[in-house]
């Protein structure tokens, strides 16, 4: 599931850099679809991180437990 996540993660971070691209380049027309697609990208970025902490967190403190 971790992997398929990620894998979608991958797919949205390279079409906002294709959007990017396509922008600077003066193959894409609309703005609005370009700056969408890379917020899109940078908000599933930022979720990734937070996953990440936070499930870093409970094993820092699963192992931190005594028993």
């Amino acid at each position: 599931m971790l992997t398929g996540e990620l894998g979608k993660l991958d797919a949205l971070q390279q079409q906002a850099d294709t959007a990017s691209q396509q922008l600077a380049t003066g193959q894409a027309s609309d703005v609005s679809t370009v700056a969408m697609e890379v917020e899109r990208a940078s908000l599933s970025l930022q979720l990734a991180a937070q996953v990440r902490n936070k499930a870093v967190e409970a094993y820092q403190q699963l192992f931190g437990m005594q028993v």
